[in-house]
This record gives structure tokens, C-alpha cells and sequence, in this order.
């Protein structure tokens, strides 16, 4: 199914866009197939998540993959564009911009703590109605709970330059290429000098270690959906399955055979409740 942009917004402009109103507005969406949303901002924070799928977050020049069993946190007025690579099903909580106060003022992802997956089914209820004294207690936990999230290593900062943007993007449809910076070097007319030297400038980072994150973010959709380590390893380039096994756990902190495993196991799932969107 080819992928659709949609303008519909998820909750009503009018709330988005609300200095005031209710702390904390929820609401759910559930796309068949792939789907995307235009670059767009609001005055309300945004924190959203998945039941299943996997969710492409567009901010400035960096690419943010957010798959399912983990949450992103998107500040006011933070400009983005959002696509599900497949069907996606996920919810989403917009703070006022009183209640972003002490708030991170970055975009992240992390995963979310016990006590926010058991807090933020009840707060998928609460659509426009203001909020009594036990909802913004509930409120106050679920902001600090973002406050206290351990940001994970799932964006990669994509480069200005044209020549280093036509590296960027051969390496994301080829991420087997185990091509040198010297041999990208020479494709690119710069010396490998150079090429580190602007490389590192624009995505504070080497290519190497680029391409390294690059693929650790390729390998999420299809460990999720149930690959071997051997094959995702191998497919990406690597030599051995340890060698991606080094790679995965230094940049997420745990092995692709955990990941795989643990985050197949859907979150948020502890109740019945849909709201109508729109959709």
C-alpha cells in the first residue's frame, strides 16, 4: 500500500493550539496501512507511543525511529513530520504549555518506566474535560516520569552537504556497502580528509560510526518482527553475528536477541477504551 499523506490532525487545532485548557488532552490512532504526516508544530507538547508498528519522527535534520514498547517526547512548537513504516497502531498525550515547565526542550525517546505504562491508559481518557484533583495529580506523575526518561540513541543527525546527503542516502539503501571513507572519498570528489573532517562537523560523529548507528536503526523493524540476529547480520554487512551483537548492545544498551524478544511484548495494552479520532 502506497504511502499517504494525511492533514487531519489527531486532536482538534483549536486544543493544539490552546495556551490554556486542560494539562493533558489523549487520544489514539490506528493507520491500515503507511501513512504520513506533513512537517507541522503546536503550542501543546506531544508524547506518543505504539502499540505495534514503527514510527518515522522527521525533526530539523535528524531522523528519529520509534518502535513499539518505547515512548518520544516532542516540546512546543518543535516543528515535525511523522510516517509509520507499515500499519501503526498508537497513542499519543499533548501537555499545555503549563505543564511542559520542567520538561525536557529537546525531542527524545525512551523507554517508558512501569509507572508511565500503568499512567498513561488512564490519561487516554481524559479529551477536553478539565481535569479534576486526582486526574492532575496523575498529570504531575506522568511529566515527571518523561522528566526522568533515559534518552536512547535512536536519531541520526543527517548531513547539509549535497555530496555528503547522496552518501547518506546510498548507505541507507545499501547499508551492506562496507565501502571505505576513502573509497566514498574519491566517489565524492574530496579528499578522506576532508570527508571526515565535514562528516564529523555535520553529524557529530564519524561515518563509521554513522553507518554503525544507521544500521542498528534498520535492524529495529525487523528484529521486532521476528528476523534471526544471524540474518539481520549478515544482511547488514557484518561478518560475524558478534560483530553486530558488539554494535547493537553499545549503541541500546542491551543485545538484538533481548530487543527482539522484549519489545514484542506490546505496552499500553491493559485496557479497552478508543477514543474517536479523526483519522
Amino acid at each position: 500500500m502506497a504511502e499517504q499523506t494525511f492533514q487531519i490532525p489527531l486532536i482538534d487545532p483549536a486544543l493544539a493550539e490552546a495556551s490554556g485548557g486542560p494539562a493533558l488532552l489523549g487520544a489514539q490512532l490506528t493507520m491500515p496501512g503507511s501513512r504520513r504526516t506533513a512537517r507541522h508544530q503546536h503550542a501543546r507538547g506531544q508524547l506518543l507511543g505504539a502499540h505495534t508498528g514503527l514510527l518515522r519522527i522527521e525533526v530539523d535534520d535528524t531522523h528519529w525511529l520509534l518502535p513499539a514498547g518505547h515512548v518520544a517526547w516532542l516540546p512546543p512548537q518543535h516543528p515535525h513530520a511523522l510516517s509509520s513504516i507499515g500499519s501503526f497502531d498508537g497513542w499519543s498525550l499533548y501537555f499545555s504549555k503549563a505543564a511542559c515547565a520542567g520538561l525536557p526542550t529537546v525531542p527524545r525517546i525512551f523507554q517508558p518506566s512501569d509507572l508511565l505504562q500503568v499512567a498513561v491508559p488512564r490519561a487516554l481518557h481524559w479529551c477536553g474535560q478539565a481535569l479534576d484533583a486526582r486526574q492532575q495529580r496523575l498529570a504531575g506523575v506522568i511529566a515527571d516520569e518523561i522528566a526522568a526518561g533515559t534518552p536512547l540513541p535512536l536519531a541520526l543527525q543527517q548531513p547539509g552537504d549535497r555530496r555528503l546527503r547522496r552518501i547518506a542516502a546510498a548507505l541507507a539503501r545499501a547499508p551492506q556497502d562496507t565501502r571505505t571513507v576513502e573509497d566514498w572519498a574519491v566517489a565524492s570528489g574530496l579528499s578522506s580528509r576532508s570527508l571526515a573532517r565535514r562528516w564529523q562537523a555535520e553529524t557529530n560523529m564519524t561515518l563509521t560510526r554513522w553507518r554503525q548507528r544507521l544500521r542498528v536503526l534498520l535492524a529495529l523493524p525487523r528484529l521486532l518482527a521476528g528476523e534471526s540476529v544471524t540474518t539481520v547480520a549478515l544482511s547488514l554487512g557484518y561478518d560475524t553475528p558478534s560483530a553486530f551483537i558488539a554494535v547493537f548492545k553499545r549503541e541500546m544498551g542491551v543485545t538484538p536477541a533481548w530487543y527482539g524478544k522484549g519489545c514484542r511484548i506490546q505496552h499500553f495494552r491493559h485496557y479497552s477504551w478508543r477514543p474517536r479520532v479523526l483519522v
